[in-house]
């Protein structure tokens, strides 16, 4: 039990020994002491005059009086502050702690039980005609370290991805390439699959553009305004209308165009799992819109004939959702061909006769928050019973210096391009250093810089709260100063290098549980204690607000506070074996700690840097 846990239950058992009465444990309020009072931990005595009906200093004081009476081993003394007891807690309680923290590899976790709710996560969601860019970069992190936090805490956890295989975009590439491409292949280019693809996306918006451009002013001469020409234009463009055959020919499944697709998309594939491999993110099942999105048509159909939904004049059909406060929804158009809004709900089928799912989590961009809003509403219309519980983890857009990304024009930030270029940046950075990493091979210098270039990636995106808008700034990411994964890591490896010069004897005392014979925490030695209990306290309120950027922060927050104990505390040339030794677990226990909380966020910590 923390101490935390230790004190709350006694303050409920003083209330009801003093005052004759019981309270919730959420009543019992303790957090941090403020900085300017004597104190570890504050207790807020507010909720319990109506029990003691007397003054908040007397309730407090009487509070505190049963404490440190029923409580000596961890509460030392109190000071009263108006309506706030200040608990001062023992040396002892510290340390004890301490040992517990040092003791389990997994501190703060919680274990995961086989009946334990299972929680499906969705990110990724590409589509197959271009290569992963930044914005795919923030949605995958986020997308698995929140699946890993989960995790953390007691669910049970399924990743999954919906790759968008299908659709007039995909026939966009599809038919440049057959038009420019040669007969192009990752083979005879050199070029990852997804990028190749994505060379002949751009390609077709070039020519489409130039077509538009020649037809517009052919109108205009002709006598069109100029607005009439552009919708002319695009409506008569022949590019345009052999992509719309293309895909007819698709939809009704054409030998010949089904088996270009297939060729194309696994040349996507293949690039897409290696720069899955390269950021470290994974998926434990994928969906393909291509198998879900008949599943979508036939659900509405069936919901259609029960009634849920209408069908007007021109063969569409509509889910009328005005009696929530919204609007009428196409879910399938007048020829019978499906929207997003269907394949998601096909999807959505499909997951659930495969898991038992509690709780479905979509990591999309916050663009499509009217989207999560009317997709919940009519899963459960459709009897989903987590439609309405449905989480959309709704987060914000990457910004850049220069602007806003552009796909079809081809000036997005290219996520291998990205971490090549954090690899290289880090390893730049760490030749800097001086003699810092002369003694290691080039092979373990390379594998250096590849945490440290991603970890500084991971981190500067994790670290803001999701649902903002962010800039990203690569140069900023790298600095080892500063609110920083390269920061953060440099202190493991730190932390790593003093344990190696840590003796046996001191090493084996540790491992026998006789590290703190005889020694009493100061106040820094307690105050990183202190910030290493309320690690499974930040690992719950990450999952309870779907806000891994918690964790980051207070990975920074111990790795800060680490830094400036270790710039004032000897260690291994202290001649105090005991407070060595304290000190020695105490850095043992941040590291170990340090690299939970990364590991959430999928970030690696090299042992040397």
């Amino acid at each position: 039990m923390t101490i935390e846990a230790r004190i709350a239950a006694a303050v409920q058992a003083a209330i009801s020994d003093l005052y004759g009465q019981s309270v919730a444990p959420a009543a019992v309020q303790l957090g941090a002491t403020k900085k300017e009072f004597e104190g570890h931990l504050t207790l807020v005595v507010f909720p319990f005059l109506r029990a003691s009906r007397k003054s908040p200093e007397q309730t407090a004081g009487e509070i505190g009086a049963y404490l440190t009476n029923h409580l000596p081993d961890v509460v030392a003394r109190y000071n009263v502050i108006k309506g706030f007891l200040n608990i001062v807690v023992a040396g002892q309680a510290w340390l004890d702690l301490l040992a517990d923290i040092d003791a389990q590899e997994h501190y703060g976790f919680t274990p995961v039980a086989a009946d334990a709710p299972l929680v499906m996560i969705e990110y990724s969601s590409p589509n197959t005609n271009k290569p992963l860019h930044l914005g795919h970069v923030r949605n995958n992190l986020l997308g698995w370290a929140l699946a890993q936090v989960m995790q953390a805490t007691g669910h049970r956890v399924v990743k999954t991805n919906i790759v968008n295989d299908r659709g007039i975009h995909i026939c966009k590439s599809m038919l440049a390439w057959l038009k420019w491409g040669n007969g192009a292949t990752p083979e005879s280019t050199g070029k990852k699959g997804d990028h190749l693809i994505g060379d002949y996306y751009v390609a077709f918006d070039r020519h489409y553009r130039e077509e538009l451009r020649r037809l517009h002013d052919a109108y205009v001469a002709e006598g069109l305004s100029d607005d009439e020409a552009q919708q002319r234009a695009e409506h008569d463009s022949p590019l345009m209308q052999e992509a719309r055959q293309m895909l007819v020919r698709w939809e009704q499944g054409d030998t010949e165009v089904r088996q270009l697709w297939q060729r194309m998309n696994s040349w996507v594939y293949a690039g897409f799992d290696a720069t899955y491999r390269a950021l470290g993110v994974s998926f434990d099942k994928i969906y393909y819109e291509s198998q879900t999105y008949l599943e979508g048509k036939a659900t509405v159909l069936e919901g259609l004939d029960r009634g849920l939904f209408s069908r007007r004049t021109d063969g569409s059909v509509w889910a009328d959702l005005r009696a929530e406060g919204l609007d009428e929804k196409l879910l399938l158009r007048a020829d019978g061909t499906s929207v997003y809004m269907t394949q998601d709900i096909g999807t959505a089928k499909l997951r659930f006769q495969d898991y038992p799912i509690d709780q479905m989590i979509y990591v999309v961009g916050n663009e499509q928050n009217y989207h999560f809003q009317v997709l919940s509403i009519l899963l459960d219309r459709l009897g989903f019973r987590w439609g309405r519980s449905l989480v959309h983890f709704s987060y914000g857009m990457v910004e850049l210096p220069n602007g806003k990304m552009k796909s079809r024009e081809g000036t997005v930030v290219d996520a291998d391009d990205l971490i090549a270029k954090m690899v290289a940046d880090a390893s730049d950075m760490s030749r800097d250093k001086v003699n810092r990493l002369d003694d290691v091979s080039p092979e373990e210098a390379a594998e250096i810089a590849r945490k440290v270039g991603l970890g500084a990636l991971k981190y500067f995106i994790l670290k803001v709260d999701a649902r903002k808008n962010m800039l990203f700034n690569p140069e900023e990411s790298i600095d080892f100063n500063g609110n920083t994964g390269p920061f953060i890591q440099y202190t493991y490896a730190r932390i790593r290098s003093i344990l190696r010069k840590a003796t046996e004897a001191d090493m084996v005392a540790i491992a026998a549980g006789k590290a703190q014979s005889g020694a009493q925490p100061d106040e820094a030695e307690t105050a990183l204690i202190q910030r290493l209990s309320t690690f499974g306290t930040t690992l719950r309120q990450a999952a309870a607000d779907y806000n891994v950027s918690v964790i980051a922060n207070y990975c920074y927050d111990l790795a800060r506070d680490y830094n400036a104990f270790y710039h004032d505390h000897p260690i291994i040339r202290l001649d105090d074996d005991a407070t060595r030794r304290l000190r020695l677990r105490l850095s043992r226990s941040v590291a170990k700690v340090l690299a939970l909380g990364c590991g959430l966020l999928g970030i690696e910590m090299p042992e040397r840097m």
